[in-house]
């Protein structure tokens, strides 16, 4: 596994904070070739807006970025380029984002605290969103930024095509969002467990509630945007053109 060689971490007062950005994944609904984690927004790699948006967290101790294992040496330069001190380790990653998260709880050097982990495209996660999410992983042992459905949600059915088959309650449905904030010890053991009996989940907050852990719910934001298409891309660059005129 290639890492850059571990530094040791910033601590914050009382509470220690590490980041997972997972940046694993190919971007094959962009389109292109370059993985959407690599592409410019405004002339600076989507990564690289990430990885800033944790820099300027005091409470944040250290930054783990994992990424398929052809960008490594790509993500290295970004982050002596952008000065990133608190980045402890570029790692390769696995076949699946819960392998790569694993491999970067691996390489974590916290052994108590909180961990977030995070999208590499979601480049606008706010201070108060991250923040908010820290405190409440510290309180409850894990929590997760989300944002209640507005849509109705219908099921389709599977014996008969083309037709529904109900409609789920829109009160109790959450789009739910990261950064995903955990006490590391509950992350890893949830991680090591469901590797063990070959679960797959939908995201790291599904391999916890696995074990019976409750996951709080913290008020996300509309702007924390996750950058998988094209159409993205474009509501990104709005965003940050918005942000730049205020």
């Amino acid at each position: 596994m290639n890492a850059v060689a571990p530094q040791a971490p910033q601590r914050g007062r009382g509470l220690h904070v590490s980041v997972i950005i997972a940046a694993g994944g190919r971007g094959r609904r962009m389109g292109g070739g370059t993985p959407k984690q690599f592409l410019p927004l405004a002339g600076v790699p989507v990564i690289a807006r990430t990885i800033g948006l944790f820099e300027g967290i005091d409470a944040v101790g250290e930054i783990v970025v994992v990424v398929p294992h052809d960008a490594v040496r790509r993500t290295q330069l970004i982050v002596r380029r952008g000065g990133f001190g608190k980045v402890s380790a570029v790692v390769a990653g696995g076949k699946e984002r819960q392998d790569s998260v694993l491999r970067g709880l691996d390489v974590c050097t916290c052994r108590d605290g909180v961990v977030l982990v995070h999208d590499a495209v979601r480049p606008f996660a706010s201070r108060r969103l991250i923040e908010d999410v820290i405190r409440a992983a510290a309180r409850s042992g894990a929590a997760v930024a989300a944002l209640p459905v507005t849509d109705t949600i219908k099921t389709r059915a599977r014996a008969r095509r083309g037709f529904l088959s109900g409609t789920l309650p829109r009160g109790d449905l959450w789009a739910v969002q990261t950064p995903q904030g955990f006490r590391i010890r509950v992350l890893r053991d949830a991680h090591r467990r469901a590797a063990a009996a070959g679960f797959l989940g939908t995201d790291d907050a599904s391999l916890v509630e696995r074990l019976g852990v409750h996951v709080r719910i913290v008020p996300g934001d509309e702007a924390n945007v996750k950058i998988t298409t094209p159409r993205d891309r474009k509501l990104a660059e709005w965003l940050l053109a918005v942000r730049k005129r205020r």
